[in-house]
Order: C-alpha cells, then structure tokens, then sequence
C-alpha cells in the first residue's frame, strides 16, 4: 500500500495546527485548576467554620463586603496570599487569604478601598502576611485619594508569629496616622477586637458597632479575673452599648449588621471623598413646615427644650445625621445640609445637663470641630449653655485641659464658621463655642439671648451682695437686682453695641441668614502662621 505524502510546504502548517491545539489544551487546564484554587481559596475557613459565623448572628466576611459595595462591584486582591509562619506546626497548616480579604468596589458609583478580617480563617488573627494586605490596601486608597473602609473581626495577633504581628500592627497604625485628614477612614468592629488591634479603630475618623456583635477592649475578662480578680462579661467590658454610651470610642451604634452597613452608605453621602475636593452637592429643599424653630425653643430661659429640632428647622429636608448620639448628650454633633451643601453642626442640648461643656463634650466637639476643618466642611455652632460644668469630679477629670480642646479646635480651624446664640452664653461657654474672639465668621443672635459673664441670679448675689444684705425684704430686693443685670448685661444688645455681634436677628430669619453666611464666606481664604504643628492639649 502506498503511504500519502504531505507535499513539504504543507507539513509546518500541521505542526503549527498540533501546536496551538496543545496550547489551547493547556490554558483550559489551567484556567480549570485556577477555578479550583479560586474556589477553594473563597471558602476561608472551611464550611463547618462558617456555619459556626452564621450560628453566631454574625455575616461572613465577603458576605460583608457585598451588602456595602454596589452590588457586583467587589475586586478582590490577593486572594492566593498565605502566611509565611513555620514554628509551632504551622508550616502545615493553610490559612487561605490568610484571614484577610481586601479589595475595592464603589458606593453610590463612587469608588473606595475596602478589607473585611475572616474570623473563620484562623479567628482572623493578625500575622505578618494579613497585616501586608492590609496595609497595601492601605497604601492603595492613600495614593488613589479614596475612603477606606476597615472591617474588624479578628482574635488579635496571631501569637504563632511572635514579633512580626506587632510590627504589623505597627506598620498599620502608622498608615492610619498617615491618612488622618487626607481621606476618610471608617472602621466597622463585628466581632471581637482586642489588644493592640483596639488602636487602629481608634485612629480612624468614624466607628461603628453593632449590639451584641462587637467587642472591644485591650485587656479581657480572663486577663482581668486573673490579675485584679474582678469578673465581668464581655458585653460589659466592651460591648457596643458601651463604646457607643459611656467611652465614647464608637461614632454609630446599631441594631443589626444591615442597619450598620445603611449608616455606612448615608455617612458617605454627606462627607468628601479626600481632603482635595468638596462634598457631594445635592438639589437644596426647604425644611419640613412642621419644624418651627420659634416654636421649638421656650421663652423661658430655664426650660428645656431638644436643640435637634431647631436643626431640623434649618436644614434641607429637615434632614440631620447625628453622630455620637449617646455619648455626651449635653451636645449633639452631626452633619446636615444647606443649599445643598454639607455643614457639620454643633450645638449645645439644653434638655442634658442645660448643655454646658464638660470633659466629654468639649472631647466630642473638639473632634468633629477638627474633621470639618480637615475635611473643608463649614461649620455652624447653635449656642445656648450656661458654660462649663463646676465640680470635684470635673475638675480632678481634667476639665480644664478637656474643656481647652474645644477653644483650641476652633481657633485653629479655617473653614466657614458660623454661630447663633439662641438663649443663654455664659462665662467661658461663651467663648468656646465659636465666639467672634476665636474667629468666627458670622455671629448672630436671637432677641431672647443671654450674653455675660454668668446667669442674672449668681451675678446679682455677687455684685449686689451689701444692697440685698441691708434690705429690709432682701429676696425682694434680690429679684429687683436680678432683673436690674438682666436688662443691662444678660441680653445680646450690649455684646452687638461692642462689634461681637453682627446681626441681631428674629428666630424665622434664622435659615436664611445662615444660608447667606455660607455664599458670602464659601469662598474664604484665612491663614494661620507657618508651623510645623500646634500642641493641642492632648
């Protein structure tokens, strides 16, 4: 039988033929064992590890990530990571992703960097290869000038790791210090948060925890029994309740995962995306009719009213986003916009405390005086306090150096500040909340407001002290005196006579002067002297 020959000129076109099918085969096995290591590498933990997160209450760490991000937004990196530990057996062990997703995605169409600690990988502890991830991703949304959304769930440093866990922690604490006041940096604790990891939360900008879910403390119970022999649960330590009422580490306090995850998206709503540009505008509306602001405050200088309704009466919508709102409630802080425009306001809640300053409230405001300034976001102050709470217990708590963080925040800040003193403004309290002495820009007040050094009664026992002593009926004649300072000193007609003052205006012109405070001084320019930083009374 005679064989077929090839003519010559057709024999490499075979072999390219038979070459590029090898090929072909080749790529699709490695794309199949690529989905292979994908799949396995996305299960973390194992599936008996996440059905323990789930019997927990709590999400799984991507499941996480995909209810903040728009969905199918999600890019993932360095998903194949693995620790690089070798003593005490774990050269045998594989931690997929090492216990760490990163990644970006967008909220809103607006693009952030984002990682979400795997408690079902090893409990989320922190090795050298973790902290790496973090700390790209860190370097990541620094450089891209984007949010950086922190999820922490995680046992603490891996102890297998010895040192090269705190000098990852290290690494991440110096980023955060790094990003302050560049781009916004939210830390989200759902699970445990421990040790040194506590400290990276508290370097960020906003905190959020979820009732039951997170914890927070340095040392825990165990450590505690063992050392000052006192016992007490986790929830009590450093439970969301905790943080959120009486330390003041947490910003926002919530219900549930999703609920914390919506508090999430609105915040972004409100702030800029870097230090470099302004906050997203959105069409002005008038506030709702039936938050009146005349009607809001009493006449009655000693009655208490909810200042939160008096912002609601300015703000568009009536809308107004608290935070901190458990914490230190004798002031409320939070943004709102005008015209559109993002504002952060500050203001002083006379149904707590009357709303006098105190060590927490001048710590509250001081900081989120601070972020506005950073972050180019006017700030209005609604005053009405009768100055700085007096105490033993104040005073050996430090108000003196607590209370001189808020003179300090606002006299450094350079972006449009504006106040409206609605009754009292007393004493010190006067001059901290955005007096005209710390440079405010536009001062207004109401006809009702008090301005001196202190209240009618206390000054009149003092300065009438030998009139009321000699008067035949001296409570008579110490309601004549009280009345007397009143008329000549506790009224905000003598502070606008000096220039403190700029406008004396009616409760119901109250928006619109504000709104034409912010145009006139939207575009302000002020400097301070050339320094490498102050020294704030830390």
């Amino acid at each position: 039988m005679r064989k077929f020959l090839f003519p010559k000129t057709i024999k490499p076109y075979i072999g390219k033929i038979l070459l590029t099918k090898f090929y072909r085969m080749s790529l699709k096995r490695t794309i199949l064992d690529l989905r292979k290591r994908k799949k396995e590498a996305l299960q973390g933990g194992g599936e008996k590890a996440i059905e323990k997160q789930i019997k927990m209450g709590k999400l799984t760490a991507r499941e996480r990530i995909k209810a903040i991000l728009d969905e199918g937004s999600f890019h993932e990196y360095d998903l194949f990571v693995e620790h690089v530990a070798r003593d005490f057996d774990m050269d045998k062990k594989v931690l997929h992703g090492d216990g760490v997703i990163i990644g970006s995605g967008t909220i809103y169409g607006r693009p952030v960097c984002i990682f979400a600690q795997d408690f079902t990988v090893a409990g989320g502890s922190l090795g050298l290869m973790h902290a790496r991830k973090i700390t790209k991703i860190m370097d990541h949304s620094l450089k891209m000038r984007v949010p950086l959304i922190g999820i922490n769930d995680s046992g603490g440093a891996r102890i297998q790791e010895g040192v090269n866990s705190l000098a990852g922690y290290g690494e991440i604490f110096f980023r955060n210090t790094l990003a302050s006041g560049v781009i916004p940096q939210i830390s989200v604790i759902l699970g445990p948060c421990a040790g040194g990891a506590v400290y990276s939360p508290a370097l960020t900008d906003f905190v959020f925890v979820v009732e039951n879910i997170s914890k927070m403390f340095i040392t825990g119970p165990g450590v505690i029994k063992t050392v000052l022999g006192e016992e007490i649960s986790m929830e009590d330590l450093g439970g969301a309740r905790v943080h959120a009422e009486t330390t003041g580490n947490a910003h926002f306090y919530a219900k549930s995962e999703t609920e914390c995850f919506e508090q999430i998206k609105k915040l972004l709503t409100y702030i800029p995306w870097n230090n470099s540009e302004k906050a997203k505008a959105f069409p002005p509306k008038d506030p709702i009719s039936s938050f009146n602001v005349e009607e809001a405050v009493p006449a009655d200088p000693k009655q208490p009213y909810d200042i939160r309704n008096v912002i609601k009466g300015i703000t568009d919508g009536s809308e107004f986003f608290e935070i901190m709102e458990l914490f230190a409630p004798n002031i409320v802080i939070g943004f709102g916009r005008m015209g559109g425009e993002t504002v952060g306001f500050v203001a002083n809640q006379p149904k707590v405390l009357a709303g006098v300053l105190d060590c927490d409230s001048s710590d509250k405001a001081a900081r989120f005086i601070r972020y506005c300034d950073s972050f180019s976001i006017p700030i209005i102050t609604l005053e009405d306090l009768p100055g700085y709470l007096p105490g033993v217990d104040q005073e050996h708590a430090g108000v003196i150096r607590h209370g001189a963080k808020i003179l300090y925040a606002y006299s450094e800040a350079t972006v449009p500040k504006i106040t409206v003193i609605i009754r009292k403004a007393y004493g010190g309290g006067y001059i901290a909340m955005n007096s005209r002495h710390l440079r405010a820009d536009f001062v207004f007040a109401w006809p009702i407001a008090e301005i001196a050094v202190m209240g009618p009664e206390g000054a009149a026992n003092i300065v009438f002290s030998k009139e009321i002593e000699m008067a035949d009926n001296p409570e008579e004649m110490r309601q004549l005196k009280i009345q007397e300072y009143k008329d000549k000193f506790a009224n905000p007609y003598v502070a606008a006579s000096r220039g403190y003052i700029d406008e004396v205006i009616e409760p119901s012109e109250t928006r619109k002067m504000l709104l034409h405070a912010l145009a006139v001084s939207a575009n302000k320019v002020e400097s301070r002297p050339t320094k490498k930083h102050g020294i704030p009374p830390f």
